[in-house]
Order: structure tokens, then sequence, then C-alpha cells
């Protein structure tokens, strides 16, 4: 019989390192790898974080925190775009065989790929995308606070704008060892980092995108 998962998040986070770990180990840095059904909807998830950069700076050069990068997906996306043209992006994410893959296929000197649970680097925009989806069955209310923190120590770490997603507590199918999220409870959250808050929830996956903003 399953034994109930640990209490204790450091525990939990190195159970979901071991898992994004074999992941990639068994499909490859692809989108599967990151447990993404698909290519189109990991692209769509980006296209629409990267919508809260502001015009002034579509022309760059800006820095970027990608928290949960995986294998550097995101920059794929970013590397040509003008916004990068100078630019630096941070990737961080808490399984070391993620940051391994990552390095091997970006040799970019604007890439910088950190084993860590948090951002290390202040940056002007800070996306997440699909970092806290994976909570391995632990309780809402405990994963739910460890999402809190992290998403405030990021935003400490962001000077312009910060972007996440998170799969909708209010899907008629949920998967097991998934955390699915209340929206009111994570806008009322963000509104407490600021009152430059937006939540975009009109696409065709089960899940919503927030958007916070510096005054």
């Amino acid at each position: 019989m399953r034994g109930a998962p640990p209490e204790d998040i450091g525990q939990l986070l190195n159970m979901v390192s071991n898992a994004y770990s074999y992941r990639v180990n068994k499909c490859g840095p692809v989108a599967n790898g990151v447990f993404w059904k698909d290519q189109d909807g990991q692209m769509l998830r980006y296209e629409l974080l990267l919508q809260v950069i502001e015009d002034a700076d579509l022309s760059g050069p800006i820095s970027v925190n990608d928290l949960g990068c995986g294998y550097g997906a995101l920059f794929d996306l970013l590397a040509d775009q003008p916004m990068m043209l100078g630019g630096r992006y941070y990737g961080y994410d808490i399984s070391p065989k993620m940051i391994e893959e990552a390095k091997v296929r970006h040799t970019d000197s604007r890439a910088s790929f950190i084993e860590s649970p948090i951002a290390t680097e202040v940056a002007d925009y800070s996306f997440v995308s699909g970092t806290y989806n994976m909570n391995l069955g632990s309780r809402r209310d405990i994963w739910g606070d460890y999402v809190k923190t992290s998403l405030a120590r990021l935003w400490e770490k962001t000077a312009k704008a910060m972007a996440f997603n998170m799969l909708d507590a209010a899907s008629p199918v949920r998967l097991i060892n998934l955390y699915y999220a209340d929206r009111n409870e994570f806008v009322e959250f963000a509104m407490s980092l600021s009152p430059e808050v937006e939540i975009i929830d009109d696409y065709p996956l089960s899940e919503f995108t927030i958007y916070v903003k510096r005054i």
C-alpha cells in the first residue's frame, strides 16, 4: 500500500526533482520530457506568459527569470527575439538532470542555468510555467503555502512583472498527483503583492495565467 506523501517541503521537492530527472532521461529534452501533453500546449503557455512584457520592452534588451526552466524551452523561444538582443536569461530548476540537459542544449552566453528552487538574480520579468503542477498527492494547504512562498520570493527578484500559470480547480477532470489551484485564492494572493493583477483564462486549457505588474 502506498504511503502518504511527506509533509516536509524539502522531501517533496526532492521527490519532484527525481520524477523530472527520470522523465527527461526517459523521453529526452522534449515537451513530453517535462510532462506536457504536447509541444503546442507548451508553446501556447509560453506565448501567454510573454504577453505580460511591455510594448516598450519588445525591442529590448530585457532580463528574464524562468523558474522551473526544465531543459530551457523558453529560451529557445526567446533567443532570436529583438527583446533578447543584449539581454539576459536565468533558468532555474530543482532537477540536476534538467539543468544538465539545458546546459548541453544552450551554449549561448546570454543564458545561465542554475540548479536552485529559487531565483538568485534580479530580472525585469519572471515566468513560471507548470512548475507548481506536480505535488505528488501532498496536502493542498501545505503545497498551496509553498507555492505562495515561492511566488513571493520570485516577486522580490522581479523588477517589472511576473507571470505564472496554474491548473484550475474548476476543471471537471483532475489527474492524481497534480495540484489544482483556486483561481480566486491566487488572484487575492497576487493582489497582496501588487494592485496591478490580471487573470487570463480564455484559452483552451484547464488552467489560468496570472500577470502581476509593478506600479
